[in-house]
């Protein structure tokens, strides 16, 4: 071959397009003889390894029709790095059905304001608060800057509710007005959470009595919508009868979900087995039902300021579900944690003005159901098409 040929097939060579990696195709089974809304399927770098993507956040789904689908690629582990190690999107089930996806490389995904199914950040300008949401619930929990405010002091590591009656995320647009204690439409900040549990908060067990960390110190966001928001809370080191016990809690929140999931890390100087306690606000007049069978408590109560009616429940694993006790501020849930002293539950709520739930029968049943959920995740089978 002459050098005009060399370097002609050279050129041809290293301008000519890659051919793409065939597609990956991904079965979705709904076992259950129930249907389930907004079901997250999360995808590992494994699963996707034969695509080649450089970036996960290349990854593209589309659903049987070819209808492409909103998907996060996200950071589970928080390395160094902040490398993506999964995608998740969100389908629909039917009872019993399957569902056909398929995952390709495409461009860069960059996601529209109203495509936003979950956001949170740290607040700094309103005394460290750190605010989350999806479409359908809002929490917010305490930074240290609160403990020493003269304004209005507060040391707790509750979880507090903001009760919303719109898809769209309103966290900003809440703090940026500051009057969220009043309904102007959207919902409010009803909940006076206080040195309660709140919706969910955990303490430790030790010596028949709940013992709680003060005011999260440090957090950390890992992933921020549009489908999930994921982030870390570090709380100082606190006392639990002799014990000294530092916490790292990460909490996640999913698109179209009522329930928070909760997974706390606990340090100890020396080993020991500890059970967590997970406690719900003790109002009035509230109806309370233990299933610990499966692993739940659920509870419907009249809200403050006659702002209408709510549920709030605690689900844990049936095999880490301890027995229920009561402190004079809480509902409790008492559950083991792992070897590791890794303790995991969901907490939730719902608000009747919202219009999914509004009696406790259907709260009840939404719980039930996600109980079942838990137990039978969606089966994902991941193949290579050819």
């Amino acid at each position: 071959m002459n050098s005009f040929l060399k370097t002609t097939a050279f050129v041809a060579l290293a301008t000519f397009p890659r051919l793409h990696a065939a597609p990956v195709e991904i079965t979705a089974a709904n076992k259950l003889p129930l249907a389930r809304t907004s079901q997250t399927i999360e995808l590992s770098a494994k699963d996707l390894a034969p695509l080649n993507a450089k970036d996960l956040n290349l990854i593209h789904v589309t659903d049987s029709s070819g209808k492409e689908l909103i998907c996060q690629a996200i950071d589970n582990d928080g390395d160094a790095l902040r490398k993506f190690d999964a995608v998740i999107f969100q389908s629909d089930f039917a009872a019993g059905e399957t569902k056909t996806f398929t995952a390709t490389v495409g461009g860069k995904q960059v996601y529209q304001k109203d495509q936003y199914k979950a956001f949170g950040r740290f607040v700094r300008e309103r005394f460290d608060d750190f605010a989350w949401e999806n479409d359908l619930i809002a929490h917010r929990t305490y930074g240290k800057a609160l403990e020493t405010w003269q304004g209005e002091p507060l040391t707790s590591s509750t979880i507090d509710i903001w009760s919303k009656r719109t898809p769209r995320m309103v966290i900003n647009d809440w703090y940026l007005a500051d009057d969220y204690h009043a309904d102007h439409g959207e919902g409010a900040d009803f909940y006076s959470a206080g040195p309660s549990r709140g919706c969910g908060g955990s303490g430790l067990w030790v010596e028949d009595k709940l013992w709680v960390s003060k005011n999260f110190i440090n957090s950390n966001v890992l992933a921020n919508g549009p489908i999930r928001v994921l982030f870390e809370l570090e709380y100082a080191p606190f006392a639990a009868g002799k014990l000294n016990v530092g916490e790292t809690k990460r909490i996640s929140l999913d698109a179209g979900q009522q329930f928070d999931r909760f997974e706390s890390h606990y340090h100890l100087s020396t080993p020991d087995t500890l059970v967590t306690a997970v406690g719900l606000k003790k109002a009035a007049g509230e109806k309370v039902e233990v299933d610990a069978a499966h692993g739940w408590l659920v509870k419907w109560e009249k809200m403050e300021k006659g702002a209408g009616n709510q549920g709030l429940a605690i689900i844990t694993r049936p095999q880490d579900f301890l027995n229920p006790v009561q402190d004079p501020l809480n509902q409790i849930v008492l559950e083991k944690g792992d070897a590791g002293n890794v303790a995991t539950w969901w907490a939730g709520f719902c608000w009747d003005k919202a219009g999914r739930f509004t009696d406790a029968e259907a709260w009840k049943k939404h719980v039930s159901e996600f109980a079942q959920g838990l137990a039978s995740p969606v089966e994902v089978r991941i193949t290579s098409a050819h």
